[in-house]
C-alpha cells in the first residue's frame, strides 16, 4: 500500500500524533515519556518529516530519536490540547458535583446503581445548576470542607 501526504496534510497529520501521544501521557519535553505501546509507529511516522518538506517541526535527540519540536507544540496545538483540558475539568466537575449531591439526596437506601427516569431528571438538573452556576462565577463559590459536611 502506498499513501501520499501533501506537505499540509502531513503537518496536519504530525499536530494529530502529538495529540495523541500528548493523551497517551507523552510529553514533548520529556522523551522518555513516550508510551512503549507507540513508539516505534511515532518513530516511524516522524521519520518522514525530512522527505515530506517537514523537518523544521521535528527533531533529533543524542539518541537518533525523533520528536516535535515547540514549532508544532506550541500555538495552535497547545490551544486545542488546553481548550480539551479546560472542557474536560469543568464536564467532570459538574458530573461529579451532580452524582455527589443526587446520592446524598437519595440517601443509603437506594438498592441499585440504575437510575429512574425521575433520577435521571433530577440529575440533568442538578447539572443544569451547575453549569449556570461555574459558567457565571467560576471556582470563586467553591468551597472545600476538609473532613466532611459542614
Amino acid at each position: 500500500m502506498k499513501v501520499s501526504f501533501t506537505q499540509k496534510e502531513y503537518t496536519r497529520l504530525l499536530e494529530l500524533v502529538h495529540m495523541g501521544l500528548w493523551m497517551a501521557g507523552s510529553r514533548p519535553d520529556d522523551p522518555a515519556t513516550m508510551p512503549e505501546r507507540y513508539a516505534d509507529l511515532a518513530q516511524k511516522t516522524l521519520v518522514l518529516a525530512e522527505p515530506l518538506g517537514c523537518a523544521d517541526l521535528v527533531e533529533v535527540d543524542v539518541n537518533g530519536q525523533y520528536f516535535l519540536n515547540e514549532k508544532l507544540t506550541d500555538g495552535p496545538v497547545a490551544e486545542k490540547i488546553d481548550k480539551f483540558v479546560e472542557d474536560a475539568f469543568w464536564s467532570e466537575l459538574v458530573s461529579r458535583l451532580a452524582e455527589r449531591d443526587l446520592r446524598s439526596e437519595l440517601g443509603p437506601t437506594k438498592l441499585t446503581e440504575e437510575l429512574t427516569d425521575d433520577e435521571e431528571e433530577r440529575l440533568e438538573t442538578m447539572e443544569e445548576n451547575y453549569w449556570r452556576e461555574f459558567e457565571t462565577k467560576g471556582t470563586d463559590n467553591l468551597v472545600v470542607l476538609r473532613g466532611g459536611k459542614g
